[in-house]
């Protein structure tokens, strides 16, 4: 059966590391009680599923964050596929559209194991100007409800959001929707190339149900320790 949105542990560390060996390394500093991880491209590309099995069995809650794009069919496949490896969330981009969406979500329910599956709505690193380029029209925000709405229609678990749009989703779509949130940022760390950014404590506030949090943790000296001084801001 599918896990609920809102299971802790919140804070969902993003292995954006290039090596395999590395991430492993890395991740055994870390306590599954604490956290989830999330494998992104990158190391997804260089790794392949292995290191995704590798993670899964030491404990980890995964999420696999692939951002499916493609065919209807070609996307189910690839969820299909995905859940096989006994992930907790996978995501697609909502920009795919609602057959796209809607076979993914008929693939996973024939699953033996049904992970999470959410959608990107738009990247956190992208800003108005960007959208118009792109024929998108509209502020990022009204783009994001714009597809959040349809997500929720098309049968996804929640969404991938700027943590600066939770409040309003939340609002409109109840406790029942899931709110991923990139774009965290510690109050004692640098924004890097994220715009729309907050700090957990923040987005904890705004309504987001997971925090996906790298290089705060992954290049602090002591990562466990900035875990905890993140789960500390929380509570603060």
């Amino acid at each position: 059966m599918r896990d609920s949105c809102f299971t802790p542990p919140h804070i969902i560390v993003a292995l954006d590391f290039s090596d395999q060996q590395l991430a492993l390394q890395f991740a055994r500093q870390l306590d599954p009680q604490r956290c989830r991880l999330k494998v992104g491209k990158e190391l997804f590309t260089r790794a392949g599923s292995q290191v995704v099995e590798q993670l899964v069995g030491s404990g980890f809650d995964l999420f696999l964050d692939l951002k499916f794009h493609d065919i209807p069919n070609t996307v189910a496949s690839a969820c299909a596929a995905a859940a096989e490896l006994g992930v907790w969330m996978i995501n697609v981009h909502a920009l795919g559209g609602r057959r796209m969406m809607e076979t993914a979500r008929s693939a996973i329910e024939q699953s033996d194991h049904q992970p999470l599956l959410t959608a990107v709505t738009i990247l956190t690193s992208m800003g108005e100007s960007e959208l118009h380029e792109i024929g998108l029209m509209g502020t990022p925000k009204e783009n994001v409800m714009r597809l959040a709405a349809l997500a929720r229609e098309s049968g996804m678990d929640g969404v991938v959001c700027s943590p600066r749009e939770a409040t309003d989703l939340w609002h409109q779509h109840g406790d029942e929707f899931c709110l991923v949130t990139p774009g965290v940022r510690p109050s004692w760390a640098a924004r890097g190339d994220q715009i729309r950014t907050m700090t957990p404590g923040e987005a904890c506030q705004a309504g987001a149900s997971y925090l996906v949090i790298g290089r705060p943790i992954i290049e602090a000296p002591e990562p466990l320790e900035a875990l905890v001084a993140i789960e500390e801001e929380i509570r603060g």
